[in-house]
């Protein structure tokens, strides 16, 4: 068996073409959504996040701001500039792009932004809707992942999903909303003995650590689902994923690739949360 993959590409750019109809709408009624993007530092992924965040609503219309400040911005600038963004009735959404310099509270940061414009989900108060089944915005790698799931037509009730990694940003949140399609869910992570013993049990897998080859073949059950949202480089310097790409396809029945999966799907949910805030607004 040499397993299917999950394009996260071509899934992003089906979804983006309605997303541009969306935006559409809401401008012949007078509302162009809005994303305002807040850099801090010369972190150099961060530069291309950012790059690729600004151009991805350029393309579906949407409206967006780049706001760069040196890593020398005190704390109380920056909540400065994001409650002056809260009250900005053209912004939607606000992404403080990650890391922030050490000098500062990243929570407090996010807790300053207005969770009807916390597109990325990190919110207490986003991260509380998710944890009880009411509405409000799902962190974007997790729900582009779902989504993923969703165009394979896996239906997750009474699956057993294993998760690696217990992050706030995915491996929570990850779990919680496969919990909510009823699948069976295991955490692992750094402290958990025999990793293997656990996903081999698995029908779903998502690696989310950020260590190159955490999972490998003999770990797969025939026929599992395998999502890959590691982002790490080989020693040519390659980007790779956490996951044995070449040996576990021929194990798993769908996975997704590194680079072209996940990380686009990304970007798709930051748009999605932004566009329904400007539809709620």
């Amino acid at each position: 068996m040499t397993a299917q993959l999950i394009d996260g590409v071509a899934l992003s750019r089906q979804l983006r073409e309605g997303f541009a109809q969306r935006v559409a709408a809401l401008k012949a009624r007078g509302t162009t959504p809005g994303l305002a993007v807040v850099l801090v530092g010369d972190d150099a992924a961060s530069q291309v996040y950012v790059r690729n965040k600004v151009k991805a609503c350029g393309d579906v219309g949407m409206h967006s701001v780049l706001e760069r400040y040196p890593a020398t911005l005190t704390e109380a600038e920056l909540l400065a500039r994001v409650e002056a963004l809260n009250q900005d009735p053209a912004i939607h959404g606000i992404l403080v792009q990650l890391p922030l310099p050490p000098h500062m509270d990243a929570q407090r940061v996010i807790e300053t932004i207005s969770p009807a414009k916390d597109v990325d989900g990190f919110h207490v108060a986003s991260a509380g809707a998710l944890m009880v089944g009411q509405p409000g915005f799902w962190p974007c790698t997790p729900h582009g992942c779902l989504r993923m799931l969703d165009h394979i037509g896996m239906d997750l009730r009474g699956k057993h999903a294993v998760v690696i990694g217990r992050s706030n940003i995915v491996g929570k949140p990850m779990a919680l909303m496969l919990l909510q399609r009823s699948a069976t869910v295991t955490i692992c992570h750094s402290a958990t003995p025999n990793l293997k013993a656990h996903t081999l049990q698995a029908d779903v897998v998502v690696a989310a650590v950020g260590k190159r080859n955490l999972l490998t073949a003999d770990m797969v059950k025939p026929g599992a689902v395998v999502i890959d949202v590691g982002m790490n480089r080989d020693p040519e310097g390659k980007l790779c994923g956490d996951v044995d790409f070449e040996g576990v396809k021929e194990v798993a029945s769908w996975i997704t690739p590194v680079p072209g999966g996940v990380g686009p799907m990304t970007i798709t949910m930051l748009l999605a949360n932004t566009l329904e805030s400007a539809e709620k607004a």
